[in-house]
């Protein structure tokens, strides 16, 4: 189950890691393929060498060894927040690049769905969304077929693809020819090869997601992780090699995924193997499901990764919420609206966002391996005896990890820049800088609050309260039967907006009826009766008096508190909303921001339907509430 559940990613990028390879080759025409094993090389060496340290971390860091928690033990809050903002990214890119890479193989099994790409790509992000704000709690079962049928299908491919290769004598003949090769445009040169690598890159990306999440393997964590890891690395090196060789020997190149008649590379490699029978449909289908399921990597890891960072105080508390169906909504919202702009902004193209992909990945990385560097400094200052040895390998291991990938970042960075990696590199230090300016909030927030000593009870004086009320009605009724219980000083504010003789009518109406239904029945019950104040609202701004009264009294009343008691018809239908002026809601809002400390805001609702408490509750929260008895409050 760990392959599908962490897998999706590694092994969806073999899907446009190498076309993205040949896409910066196209200028070589027929050289370029034939030169791609030079590029990917390599990149496997590369992945295998991650591999090997990943295994590392997996055994320090059994229940957390993603780049965020290893970066912030080992290498201080700075490196942490540079590997969470570049993590951050880098999953936004992987929905966006997965989705994007998905519509293309679609579009190149079925050419008519090729002018819908973006519209094809905003719907599959929003099915993804939905279904995760749904939860997805089993979704690995779900999603092993494809990821197998994925790696069944394209090894088979590629088995067929070399066999025929090699009894052909290294010059197969395709049963669908790709299309034609262009005439060379550019000489072969370092620079072209070294783009070619950076944009290859991106074919390890995910690699590090078994890490990320260790805690979720069943026991022993770290056998079962380290199985998961080397299947998922083995999965994808074997597609990694194959796709190189075949694409050599059938002289595959990429195409340009803007214009119709688009063919991925993958696609092309299906029909040059298998034509374009029952077996290319159902090749195409599981690399359509995988490309696009691999986006829910994004979707598991990046609310997680939030909710720790917001746990931390570097991101708005929301995140660390868990919504009602107990998965992270606020991150899969925002992590689903920041990948539909990227989206939309680029048409759901691959090759467009490819260049802002491999940074994030490969600087978090470069500060996994690094931290985990000093991690073994740090045991092997403070254990001696035999295990010194087998600290100093292990070191040597994480420090050949951080330096491959410190140098292929670097060559990323360059050779990318121009082409759109300079986006990502601005964007990771302002979400560092919104990051830190977020935790001096909470900081100043809490040392404002933070007050040591008693209850402050010198304060005995009731408030003064003021009911807000439209007119006589069995809602302000409700709200001064509460007040008379809070103060003996309590006033109804009534505000109008009308003047001329109709409005002198209503009001001498209302002074009538408040006489005799609200301050005899007060009297007779032994309450001061309450005052009516009728306040002018000019320009139809009912906050404006409102807050000119609380202000009055609280330079009367110094030693005070006002209280303002809003009574408001609760809503319960989305058409109700819809019928009613929203005046309470105003009038909470002005009264919240321009109140004041003095002052303090009461809602007193009324329902025209009687609501059910139970109608809030979970079945299960019901079940075990009606299995336990009641706990009574104690003095």
């Amino acid at each position: 189950m760990g392959v599908p559940a962490l897998g999706l990613d590694a092994l969806a990028s073999s899907a446009y890691g190498p076309e993205a390879a040949l896409t910066i080759l196209m200028p070589l025409g027929a050289i370029g393929p034939a030169r791609l094993h030079w590029v990917m090389g390599p990149i496997l060496l590369l992945l295998a060498i991650l591999y090997v340290s990943y295994r590392q971390t997996i055994r320090a860091y059994p229940m957390d060894g993603g780049g965020y928690a290893v970066s912030r033990e080992n290498l201080g809050t700075l490196a942490a927040l540079l590997a969470a903002a570049a993590l951050m990214i880098d999953y936004i890119l992987n929905v966006a690049v997965g989705i994007a890479a998905g519509v293309g193989a679609m579009t190149s099994a079925l050419p008519a769905l090729h002018p819908y790409t973006l519209r094809l790509s905003l719907a599959i992000l929003a099915l993804l969304t939905m279904a995760n704000l749904r939860g997805t709690g089993e979704a690995s079962r779900l999603w092993a077929l494809p990821t197998y049928l994925f790696a069944a299908s394209f090894l088979a491919l590629l088995g067929i693809g070399v066999y025929r290769t090699l009894v052909a004598g290294g010059h197969p003949q395709p049963i669908v020819p790709p299309p034609p090769l262009q005439p060379a445009g550019e000489a072969l040169g370092l620079w072209l090869l070294l783009r070619s690598f950076a944009s290859g890159c991106t074919a390890m990306t995910g690699v590090e997601a078994v890490s990320n999440s260790v805690g979720a393997f069943r026991q022993p964590v770290v056998k079962e992780a380290h199985r998961a890891l080397t299947a998922i690395v083995a999965i994808l090196g074997m597609l990694l090699a194959g796709i190189i060789y075949v694409a050599q020997a059938y002289a595959i190149g990429a195409t340009d995924q803007t214009k119709p008649g688009y063919q991925s590379v993958l696609s092309q490699l299906a029909g040059a193997v298998a034509g374009h029978g029952a077996f290319y449909y159902v090749a195409m289908g599981s690399l359509l499901c995988v490309l696009c399921l691999s986006a829910n990597t994004s979707f598991t890891g990046f609310p997680r990764l939030c909710h720790r960072i917001a746990q931390d105080g570097f991101l708005p508390r929301p995140f660390a919420a868990a919504g009602h169906r107990l998965v992270y909504s606020v991150g899969i919202f925002y992590l689903a609206l920041t990948a539909g702009f990227l989206l939309a902004i680029f048409g759901g193209i691959t090759d467009r966002l490819i260049p802002l992909f491999a940074i994030g990945a490969f600087l978090t990385f470069t500060l996994s391996q690094a931290g985990m560097v000093m991690h073994w400094r740090r045991l092997l200052r403070e254990q001696g005896g035999g295990r010194r040895m087998a600290h100093r390998l292990r070191l040597a291991i994480n420090a050949v990890g951080a330096a491959a990938t410190s140098i292929a970042l670097g060559i990323i960075i360059v050779a990318k820049f121009t082409e759109g990696a300079w986006i990502t590199l601005v964007a990771i230090p302002c979400t560092i800088l919104l990051l830190l300016s977020i935790r001096n909030y909470y900081d100043e927030l809490a040392a404002r609050l933070r007050e040591d000593g008693a209850l402050d009870l010198r304060q005995r004086k009731p408030p003064i309260v003021l009911v807000a009320m439209d007119g006589w009605n069995r809602l302000t009724d409700k709200a001064l039967a509460f007040a008379l219980l809070l103060s003996p000083d309590v006033a109804a504010v009534h505000l109008t907006a009308m003047d001329g003789p109709d409005a002198d009518e209503n009001i001498e109406t209302l002074r009538r009826q408040w006489q005799e239904e609200v301050a005899r029945p007060a009297t007779a019950a032994g309450f001061p009766p309450p005052k009516l104040l009728l306040l002018q609202a000019p320009f139809r701004r009912v906050d404006g008096p409102l807050l000119k009264l609380v202000k009055t009294l609280h330079g009367e009343h110094p030693d005070r508190l006002v209280a303002v008691l809003i009574p408001e018809v609760v809503k319960r239908r989305w058409w109700e909303h819809l019928l009613h002026t929203h005046r309470a809601r105003r009038l909470r809002a002005a009264l919240l921001h321009y109140g004041g400390s003095g002052s303090v805001v009461i809602n007193i609702p009324w329902y025209l339907d009687e609501p059910a408490i139970e109608e809030a509750l979970e079945p299960a929260m019901l079940q075990a509430a009606g299995s336990k008895p009641t706990r009574r409050l104690e003095p």
